[in-house]
């Protein structure tokens, strides 16, 4: 059996409008609304024409969209697993420099 992947390469450093966001992860304006509302986007910018979201949120977007579909996750426990993944990333890079500091006073 053949799949068919597509692969978008996104600047880091890049912001996209709300329609550039709907139009990259295939959603509604109405479902970018309710995640902001939930706290899980944090658009810069006073109202919706004006908002500007950073590339990360491309990829929050697509894991609250995981979270929904495939474990059936509503919004607020999707926002709470976000705020949990985002806590252990923290962890895990504080753990890695830590072994990097280890490792530089074992050899000293």
């Amino acid at each position: 059996m053949k799949t068919d992947v597509q692969c978008t390469i996104f600047d880091d450093t890049g912001e996209y409008s709300l329609r550039e966001l709907c139009n990259v992860c295939k959603v509604h304006a109405q479902f970018i609304q309710d995640l902001i509302d939930e706290g899980i986007l944090s658009p810069q910018g006073q109202n919706p024409r004006e908002w500007k979201f950073a590339a990360i949120e491309i990829k929050r977007i697509q894991i609250s969209i995981r979270l929904q579909e495939d474990l059936r996750i509503n919004l607020p426990g999707t926002a709470l697993a976000l705020e949990l993944l985002d806590e252990i990333e923290k962890l895990r890079r504080s753990k890695s420099h830590l072994e990097q500091l280890y490792a530089l006073e074992k050899r000293g």
